[in-house]
């Protein structure tokens, strides 16, 4: 009965082309540009449009598959639970150790050991594992030190006679991107022995415990240095790519050296882009290793730790970083990850205080518990938009995957500086974004909290070891996007007496208070106190006030048309006793500067370049 019903129903409501709603739309845009408003060109490159339909599956090879099969677009494991991972700093062992125990017990799953010295001993790590289940978590090591503890953990595991299954481990140890990429240093060490040698002997000593990783692609570092998502994925895959050549050409199977490499790769706010390309990134790892045939299909499996940005956390409003995460985990757990290891909000400015590693937890938790993501294989499989993404990705990737190896590999595109070109190219258009407000860092370059100061206090140094040395090659800059709108904000809560930034608005009210708005936001950003008002009578009586104010910057919000009258009568009586400001950019400006009036800001305006001059003048 039900199923007569449904018929009829959809009988009512008959198929509409592609061609009937591509009519409608043009109709409605009414002349206007359908490429302008409605397709979004993304910083990648792509051209995503305002809909997608099951006739854009069509061409997609990899629909069908299913959770866990061949390419693993759709997952390599045919459920979607992962790991909750937190990072813990190694100075005391004793400390850690007992950190882990407290967090093991409020749902993390996977904890990363920060070995912050060389100076790490056997009896270091049986007190930094005393009574940890080394069945029951995964654990990953990093840091300075990572390399001295992977005998002892070996030796460990052995005495306790633990299984091949019984043990899930991973080591950070990647030479090519901690030491070639960000220090612009060769593989190998001040001792002589290459570091690639060192790994090839680590994994052949441990050949029999197939569940330890020894290699980790810290591809997240890219995106630190401003790359986009098309750059990280690319180049995160060819650093992988690499480390399999140079692993075979130590006497690795392709077994031996695939299921020895870990991915670490970034989720940050694009949603849906995330997605698909943590989707991608299992299909195109998997194609990669299948050229070399292994005899394992589980060696073509990626295995993805992914890590909320670090690019786009703020000092200034943190708990925003809150909500980024929050956004940017989901993502990561709709697209199926191994594990996710969210970022405490206050991480880019001092070590985190237990609220922040609480919060940075419940956000998984939450995503666990109350939406139940965790229960649905694939929960973005067969979305049109989703799986046309996806492809658009893998295609593209592909295309720049083969360019860096027509160039030799990652390594000598690195050394070659292709690398650099490429992001360097990327971070100048995502600085410029931001520095114009087409990006919006929420409190930092718009809408700021006005009352916020800010000093920053020494993070404690995560590294003992002495590293310091001439680079070879030019190594990729670390930063985070918001740091220029940081350090002028800084200067200023850095003065002795924040200057004020005075709201004279007359005439028009729509216009005035729009305006005054507007400016109260673009001087906040750095730190400068607004002086808000509703309305004025006249100049004279909104100089007043501002001269009662003691006002170092006052800023005319009014009409373009009454700016013909009002400005010059405002700049004349000011007479150079405070910054004259135009908020707007009005048909009369040349005629304004003719007569002196030099300063405009509008929604062109460069805001970042437009409060250094101010900072400038009012010699901060």
């Amino acid at each position: 009965m039900a199923e007569i019903e449904a018929k009829k129903l959809f009988t009512e409501f008959p198929p509409v082309t592609t061609e009937k709603w591509e009519a409608e739309i043009q109709k409605d845009l009414k002349g206007a540009d359908y490429d302008k408003k409605l397709v979004w060109n993304t910083l990648e490159g792509f051209k995503v449009r305002p809909y997608y339909r099951a006739e854009d599956l069509k061409s997609i090879n990899h629909i069908g598959a299913k959770p866990g099969e061949f390419p693993y677009v759709r997952g390599t494991k045919t459920t979607n639970d992962w790991l909750v991972r937190q990072k813990i700093q190694v100075s005391c062992p004793k400390a850690a150790n007992a950190l882990a125990l407290e967090i093991l017990m409020k749902g993390v799953t996977s904890i990363e050991f920060v070995i912050a010295s060389k100076e790490f001993s056997a009896a270091d790590l049986d007190t930094l594992l005393n009574e940890i289940c080394l069945k029951s978590v995964e654990l990953n090591f990093s840091g300075c030190g990572v390399k001295q503890v992977v005998p002892f953990f070996i030796a460990k595991i052995r005495k306790e006679e633990l299984t091949s299954e019984d043990v899930v481990a991973s080591f950070n140890i990647d030479p090519i991107v901690k030491k070639l990429t960000l220090k612009g240093k060769s593989t190998v060490c001040s001792c002589g022995e290459d570091v690639l040698d060192i790994i090839a002997n680590f994994i052949k000593e441990a050949k029999d415990y197939r569940r330890i990783r020894f290699v980790t692609v810290n591809g997240y570092a890219f995106n630190n240095a401003g790359a986009n998502l098309l750059e990280e994925l690319t180049f995160a895959l060819a650093v992988g790519h690499d480390y399999i050549v140079e692993m075979m050409k130590r006497g690795l199977s392709i077994d031996e050296a695939a299921r020895n490499i870990k991915f670490d790769l970034s989720v940050g706010p694009l949603y849906f882009m995330e997605i698909a390309k943590f989707r991608a990134a299992r299909m195109l790892w998997a194609n990669i290793v299948k050229q070399y045939n292994p005899e394992n299909e589980c060696s073509m499996k990626m295995r993805v730790n992914a890590i909320t940005s670090e690019w786009n956390m703020t000092i200034y409003d943190p708990y925003v970083n809150m909500l980024r995460a929050t956004t940017e985990s989901m993502s990561a757990a709709i697209a199926s990850v191994n594990s996710i290891q969210v970022r405490p909000f206050d991480s880019v400015y001092e070590t985190p205080t237990d609220f922040a590693e609480r919060i940075a937890r419940n956000v998984q938790h939450l995503l666990r518990e109350e939406t139940h993501i965790n229960h649905v294989s694939d929960p973005a499989g067969g979305s049109y938009y989703v799986e046309t993404l996806t492809q658009t990705f893998a295609d593209s990737t592909w295309e720049m995957f083969k360019e860096v190896e027509t160039k030799g590999g990652y390594c000598e595109a690195f050394k070659a500086g292709y690398v650099n070109e490429k992001i360097n190219a990327t971070a100048a258009k995502r600085n410029k974004n931001i520095e114009t407000r087409r990006d919006i860092l929420l409190g930092t370059n718009q809408y700021p909290n006005f009352n916020e100061k800010v000093s920053i206090p020494a993070k404690e140094n995560k590294c003992n070891c002495k590293c310091a040395s001439k680079s070879e090659f030019t190594p990729l800059n670390q930063y985070r996007g918001s740091q220029a709108f940081e350090a002028v904000r800084l200067k200023t809560d850095a003065a002795t007496s924040a200057p004020k930034a005075f709201m004279l608005t007359v005439g028009n009210v729509s216009f005035a208070r729009a305006r005054a708005q507007f400016a109260c936001n673009l001087f906040a950003c750095a730190g400068i106190e607004v002086i808000d008002n509703v309305m004025f009578s006249s100049i004279e009586e909104g100089l007043k006030v501002a001269c009662e104010a003691k006002a170092e910057i006052v800023v005319l919000c009014s009409s373009d048309d009454e700016y013909v009258t009002f400005a010059p009568e405002a700049f004349k009586a000011i007479d150079g006793k405070a910054i004259f400001v135009v908020a707007g950019a009005p048909a009369c400006q040349a005629e304004l500067e003719a007569q002196g009036i030099k300063n405009f800001i509008s929604v062109r305006s460069n805001v970042l370049e437009t409060l250094k001059g101010y900072q400038k003048e009012l010699g901060i």
